[in-house]
């Protein structure tokens, strides 16, 4: 069985340009159900945008949402994963970068996100497949 994270992401991507103004973005968020939102500028992912976001950089600042854009507000540069990259590896990029949720990217192209939940979720399975691995090589050996 592969943990590649394409077989574990979420092919559905919420995304907001980043010249719409963060109380939009705020509406088109709860309209998503997720606490995220990819942003495209001229249609290439270039930053995300959560709701630590708009915590940190709008409402403890006083800043006025219908003032400000995604832009201004968003975490950039953009940390991606590649569609066939191991499970484990995204995670130790998330771990590396202190972030939940990491875009699937590939030349460019946005085929999903994995959150820290989907691989929360199949760790399990991962670490019995790896057991399991390191005792079906260590018999023959008479380990």
């Amino acid at each position: 069985m592969s943990y590649v994270v394409k077989h574990y992401m979420k092919k559905e991507v919420p995304t907001i340009a980043n010249q719409i103004s963060v109380s939009e973005a705020a509406k088109a968020m709860e309209k998503s159900g997720n606490g995220f939102l990819l942003v495209l500028k001229n249609g290439s992912p270039v930053g995300i945008v959560t709701e630590h976001d708009f915590v940190s950089k709008v409402i403890a600042r006083d800043a006025d949402p219908k003032k400000l854009t995604v832009g201004d507000i968003m975490s950039s540069p953009l940390i991606t994963v590649d569609p066939d990259e191991d499970l484990l590896k995204a995670s130790e990029l998330m771990q590396k970068n202190n972030i939940r949720r990491l875009p699937v990217v590939k030349d460019g192209i946005i085929y999903g996100m994995v959150t820290a939940r989907d691989i929360s979720f199949h760790c399990i399975d991962y670490v019995n497949k790896s057991v399991k691995d390191i005792l079906r090589w260590a018999a023959p050996l008479g380990i």
